[in-house]
């Protein structure tokens, strides 16, 4: 095995996973630089460990976790930022989503921390209770409560969602 193999190996595995990691951490922080970002972070720690990494159980696991870590802490250094932006009406957007997206990601915002981890991680990593319970070190009884939590939040969020605006 040259170092030919592992380029390619690891480009395979970035090609194959990255996206799924993409969309993983914006569902959990609702903001697609941060999770952009913090996947290329990952995928570059990834790669800089790759002899490790690649003999990991589930290498995508390792890549997600480090990239929800990365991406919690530029979230919270963003938010409040973000908060002085919001009160000032000034967005950047790459084109107008969907206003379901719009109001999709909004709830999730709202949502406690460890409640929009399990959502994002089970409805769009889609990950099982167990995998959760594992890349969090939660029990999997606790996951299945916030999962319970977050679709009760969520659904109440939409609901207001649509009678303001119905």
């Amino acid at each position: 095995m040259g170092p030919r193999s592992d380029e390619d190996e690891f480009d395979a595995f970035y090609r194959d996973t990255s996206r799924r990691v993409v969309h993983l951490v914006y569902g959990f922080t609702g903001d697609l630089t941060v999770a952009q970002d913090s996947t290329q972070e990952a995928y570059a720690r990834a790669w800089q460990q790759w002899s490790t990494v690649r003999n990991h159980d589930d290498p995508l696991a390792w890549v997600r976790t480090v990239a929800r870590r990365i991406a919690i802490s530029a979230w919270r250094k963003r938010t409040s930022q973000d908060r002085a932006y919001e009160r000032h009406g000034a967005h950047e957007t790459t084109g107008p989503p969907s206003e379901d997206r719009v109001a999709v990601v909004a709830a999730m915002r709202e949502l406690p921390d460890p409640v929009r981890e399990a959502v994002a991680m089970h409805y769009i990593g889609d990950l099982s209770i167990d995998q959760i319970a594992h890349e969090t070190n939660t029990p999997a009884g606790t996951v299945k409560a916030r999962l319970h939590r977050g679709r009760a939040l969520l659904a109440q969020a939409l609901k207001h969602e649509e009678t303001d605006h119905g």
